[in-house]
């Protein structure tokens, strides 16, 4: 009709790949939200950021005391808290960012429903928002394994070497943490029963990822395969490898990088497919 005012559809792309591109593209929005939710984590907090320091270190204190001194659990040789802090640094990410995302989608649900954007800046700047509290942890990391490196005792920990090995370790946990809450917090939308089984979840995976023990302790057996289903196997193997300088089994490490990539993948895939209904269900 003449005069007719032309109408026009925001939809989101249809290929579930460019998910990924148009997040760099709101990379202000995604920005935004990461220091939002850093921001209100610690507003009205007495001590503020250094919770994300002193929370590592309460945790390897206690494992320190308990598995590494009252049950005499292997470390690799490594000093009990060196060997503890460098696994729980980047298991807090992974736990934090899981819980963060989780929840993220439901608690955006108003903004959700008023304009459109790629929905998956929401637990993707949930995540990241944790990597500030990993970078905190660093600090105080480096700081630990500077005391040890300049103790006298004739081991060196604080070398260039660790920074390879720890880099790739945290970009295959960014990974892993990526993938596992696109995945759970597209589901956890239609299905509140989430928010009760991520918590058990990430308490079962602590035990189920060499954590608080080393990846040596199964031997080499067939076990030692099946839990490097598990990302965070290679995770931890890469993240104390450095410190360790003992050699790296290229199974582990390939089968943890399989499994990262694939949830990935699936986390991608599954948002992407349940991303139209997200607005009606939130």
């Amino acid at each position: 009709m003449p005069g007719a005012v032309p109408e026009y559809k925001i939809t989101p792309k249809q290929n579930w790949l460019s998910k990924l591109k148009e997040l760099g593209s709101y990379r202000e929005l995604f920005y935004f939200f990461a220091w939002r939710d850093i921001k209100v984590r610690y507003k009205q907090t007495l001590l503020g950021f250094l919770w994300a320091i002193l929370q590592p270190i309460a945790m390897m204190l206690v494992f320190t005391i308990f598995f590494s001194g009252l049950l005499s659990v292997p470390t690799d040789g490594l000093p009990g808290p060196v060997f503890y802090f460098s696994g729980l640094l980047l298991w807090n990410f992974f736990s934090a960012g899981l819980s963060g995302a989780t929840n993220s989608m439901i608690n955006n649900s108003s903004i959700i429903k008023k304009v459109y954007f790629p929905k998956i800046v929401i637990p993707s700047s949930a995540i990241f928002a944790n990597f500030f509290d990993f970078l905190m942890g660093i600090i105080a990391f480096l700081s630990l394994i500077a005391f040890y490196t300049l103790s006298g005792n004739g081991t060196e920990f604080l070398s260039w070497k660790i920074i390879p090995f720890y880099a790739i370790a945290t970009l295959l946990c960014g990974m892993t943490t990526l993938g596992t809450g696109l995945f759970i917090s597209a589901l956890s939308v239609k299905y509140r029963d989430f928010r009760y089984i991520v918590p058990f979840m990430i308490q079962f995976l602590l035990f189920a990822s060499p954590v608080i023990y080393p990846v040596s302790v199964l031997g080499g057996s067939v076990w030692e395969k099946l839990l490097a289903i598990n990302p965070l196997t290679g995770v931890m193997a890469l993240a104390r490898a450095g410190f360790t300088g003992a050699p790296i089994d290229p199974i582990i490490i390939g089968i943890s990088t399989a499994s990262a990539f694939l949830m990935l993948l699936v986390g991608i895939f599954t948002f992407s497919s349940t991303e139209s209904y997200f607005a009606d269900v939130a």
